[in-house]
């Protein structure tokens, strides 16, 4: 299959005693990891929704740059109406999009629409109104700790898994030489409210620590994920998502009045 990458190979292939003739493309290196890496997000999607009768919904973020952008919109709003979430940074590589991904977690309902003959609706439009837990690893880096951050700082969902790389400041690529050469250094750290310094050489701690081990995670096991689910089951038990019951409507000529109002 040596330099065959992209190209039609026929395989001649003996299984259990029968012969048979395939045809298959192989791909490079490149391409292997990403269908590899396809095939991790999928198996975890999948264990999500079967684990929990679809009540929680299962979003991972490669990177933070403009191409993860469409992921999150894609994943984000096929789960806005779940119960839980479980969105998950481990090996996340950065980029910048932390607030914008935030800005989309933090819009809140506060009323809601009712169509005739169909399931009200709440505005703001497809903010999630569920229970967020947040998964990183030793492997999050650049602006997948800062988001962890900021989940962490606006107390939206605890992060559960292992501390992350500890690569907050950021990179700039106006260092511009004399040759007209570039040196990319990183120049610019971040601090919060209180003047301290953030994430670089210390990472994110999570609030809850799991580690997954080599073992169980060659036998296809994921500690941090299952942990992740049954705290967010625990928080759904605690405080149930509901859809509040809309008031009786007030006969013609009367105003809505408390009619309307969301207990």
């Amino acid at each position: 299959l040596a330099h065959t990458a992209g190209q039609q190979v026929r395989l001649d292939v003996r299984r259990d005693g029968r012969s048979m003739a395939v045809v298959t493309t192989p791909v490079d290196a490149e391409r292997d990891a990403f269908l590899r890496y396809s095939d991790w997000v999928q198996g975890r999607r999948a264990a999500v929704e079967a684990a929990s009768d679809g009540r929680i919904g299962y979003l991972h973020l490669r990177a933070m740059g403009p191409g993860d952008i469409a992921d999150f919109a894609r994943e984000f709003y096929a789960n806005v109406d779940r119960e839980g979430l479980v969105i998950d940074v481990r090996r996340n590589r950065g980029g910048n999009i932390d607030s914008w991904v935030i800005e989309k977690l933090l819009r809140r309902a506060w009323s809601f629409w009712q169509p005739p003959h169909r399931e009200p609706y709440w505005n703001m439009q497809q903010p999630f109104r569920g229970h967020l837990v947040v998964l990183a690893d030793a492997l999050t880096y650049s602006d997948g700790e800062t988001f962890a951050a900021g989940v962490k700082s606006l107390d939206l969902g605890p992060v559960v898994g292992l501390r992350t790389a500890g690569a907050g400041v950021w990179l700039s690529n106006n260092n511009t030489l004399v040759d007209r050469g570039l040196m990319r250094a990183a120049q610019t750290p971040q601090f919060g409210a209180d003047g301290r310094w953030l994430i670089e050489g210390e990472g994110v701690s999570p609030d809850i620590v799991v580690d997954n081990l080599p073992h169980a995670t060659w036998r296809g096991e994921d500690a941090q994920l299952e942990r992740a689910l049954g705290e967010l089951r625990r928080r759904m038990d605690e405080q149930p998502v509901v859809q509040p019951p809309a008031g009786p409507i007030h006969p013609r000529g009367r105003a809505a009045g408390d009619a309307f109002r969301i207990q």
